[in-house]
């Protein structure tokens, strides 16, 4: 019995109780949402409802008799052990052996489908992550976003919904001019000016830009005039660098759906639509010779400039245009990944979402991600892309691998900075969480591959009564959980959980390792017991593999 069926289980006793008039309530009342949780206390039973808490006032009775009359009910059906009514209403129910180890079966039948559910389903989620500008390598803050969101694109897609993953192309601004100066000077030989960018990557993209039009048998960019010639770095290096980003994330394992560049916005009238779209909302102002968004009436500090003075637009104007854009596109949820620097962007931009009469929060999400530090030999690692002494994503997957550099930067909170130790993510010991987690997925092949030499086979039937060792129940309740944390995790935007998941799992797997025998014994027969138990090993191969591929992470069969 999965924690969905006990909840649907549930939710049928109660609309019997009320057909029978032992409740207050009618029938339609009854909630279709019911809630069954993992006790803190394993000897508070298998699973616990507060549910009879909830209904109690409605229903004009005191939980505790509520909860009553459900567990009389609850006793009586098949596959449940026992009930209990504890504290001011709480329900606790234990399964009986047979009842919960069924969820092995029906996690082997579900196979890479176990975790899925629709929660989010009807939802067009168009997810924006990384943006990097293309004036550098992706640095670690950006390698977070990249592999948070990707994770989270995952994760929203396991749980119904549609996403589009997009990439804001910035090649239009100041920051691509000085990239361009950058270049140009140090095709020249000479240093990168004051408010330039530095590093190897510079003089690299300066040289391949020579190159190029030397392979093409074009003019060299250095013969032309200073104007052409800073035009020809700006327009071939922007696009080297792209190229390289882009190359760079696919090796991460991130694709994007859409590369959106903010020149088509200011191109093709975009801005103009938006504010006049705004315009014709009442909420556009003329002051100072300046277009104004009115953005204090919807919560912001003050109001926001649009169109400058001189005519040019502000770059809130893009924003603006961005965000109309997207939901022109079909996007119910607008979620935007931002770094740690963009807090003060919180206000004004769901100011903008209020102006167009959208719901802040919901149709527009912006996710604050906090800074990353790299840690080698308990010392942080500087970075600082202009001093040209950047920490990049190429750095952290080359001291740690893929598979690592993933793990680390989704496991924790975004609220939350995070250190990362290329000490331990090196070491192949339990204090390395990805190791941890891999090295169980691991034990559970080996596992399968030693039973089918010692004639243990799921093949041989499947008798989930005898999954009756405390260890058995322990290791069932947690992968029970599997599929409410996917959908929790997707809907508080929270990757972090799966990986946090995915250790407790480990934590009971390699418990239930030390307990449990999948093998017989020397002169022993194969039992139901060892076969049963290969199916409840092969469901958490499963269900490690299913979290590992949401994190974007392999599950290595040998390690």
């Amino acid at each position: 019995m999965t924690p969905q069926d006990l909840e649907q289980l549930i939710h049928t006793v109660l609309v019997q109780a009320a057909q029978a008039q032992e409740i207050a309530l009618a029938a339609a009342d009854i909630p279709t949402e019911i809630v069954v949780e993992r006790p803190r206390n394993k000897e508070h039973g298998d699973w616990a409802t507060n549910i009879a808490m909830r209904l109690a006032k409605p229903a004009g009775t005191n939980p505790r008799a509520l909860a009553e009359v459900i567990s009389q009910r609850l006793k009586a059906e098949t596959g449940i052990k026992a009930v209990e009514v504890a504290g001011p209403g709480f329900i606790n129910i234990t399964l009986d052996a047979a009842s919960a180890g069924e969820l092995a079966r029906t996690i082997l039948t579900a196979g890479s489908e176990y975790g899925k559910n629709q929660s989010q389903a009807g939802k067009h989620v168009n997810l924006e992550f990384v943006s990097a500008n293309p004036t550098g390598p992706i640095h670690l803050g950006g390698a977070r976003w990249a592999a948070v969101g990707d994770t989270l694109a995952r994760l929203l897609e396991a749980s119904g919904a549609k996403v589009t993953r997009e990439y804001y192309f910035n090649d239009h601004g100041a920051q691509i001019d000085r990239f361009a100066r950058s270049l140009y000077a140090r095709a020249k030989g000479e240093d990168a000016p004051e408010d330039g960018y530095g590093g190897q990557y510079i003089e690299d993209i300066a040289s391949q830009v020579i190159a190029d039009a030397k392979a093409a048998k074009e003019a060299d960019p250095l013969t032309l005039p200073e104007a052409e010639a800073t035009e020809v770095f700006r327009a071939r290096g922007v696009e080297l660098m792209f190229a390289e980003i882009k190359r760079k994330l696919a090796q991460f394992q991130v694709e994007f759906d859409v590369y959106f560049h903010e020149d088509h916005l200011h191109n093709n009238g975009a801005v103009a639509e938006a504010i006049n779209r705004l315009r014709e909302r009442g909420v556009i102002y003329e002051a100072e010779g300046a277009t104004w968004l009115r953005s204090t009436e919807f919560g912001d500090d003050k109001d926001r400039v649009i169109i400058k003075s001189d005519g040019d637009a502000a770059y809130f104007a893009g924003d603006i245009a961005y965000y109309l854009n997207k939901r022109e596109r079909g996007a119910d949820q607008v979620v935007i990944m931002l770094g740690a620097d963009h807090h003060g962007y919180i206000g004004r931009m769901y100011a903008m979402c209020a102006a167009f009469g959208d719901q802040p929060g919901d149709n527009l999400e912006l996710l604050i991600g906090q800074l990353v530090n790299l840690m080698k030999d308990g010392q942080p690692l500087r970075m600082s892309k202009r001093a040209g002494t950047i920490v990049t994503l190429d750095d952290l997957v080359e001291a740690v691998g893929v598979d690592a550099a993933r793990y680390a930067l989704v496991r924790s909170s975004i609220d939350q900075g995070i250190d990362i130790d290329l000490d331990l993510l090196t070491s192949h010991s339990n204090d390395n969480p990805v190791y941890y987690v891999q090295y169980a997925h691991a034990r559970t092949c080996n596992v399968s591959r030693n039973a089918a030499e010692h004639g243990v086979v799921k093949e041989a039937g499947f008798t989930p009564a005898a999954l009756d060792h405390p260890a058995d129940t322990q290791l069932l309740g947690a992968l029970a959980q599997f599929p409410a944390m996917v959908a929790q995790a997707a809907q508080l935007r929270e990757p972090h959980r799966v990986a946090r998941y995915l250790e407790n799992l480990a934590a009971a797997y390699h418990t239930w390792y030390a307990q449990c025998r999948v093998t017989p014994r020397a002169n022993e027969e194969v039992e139901a017991g060892h076969v049963a138990r290969l199916w409840l090993n092969d469901a958490v191969k499963q269900v490690l593999a299913n979290g590992l591929q949401m994190l974007g992470v392999t599950a290595p069969e040998r390690m």
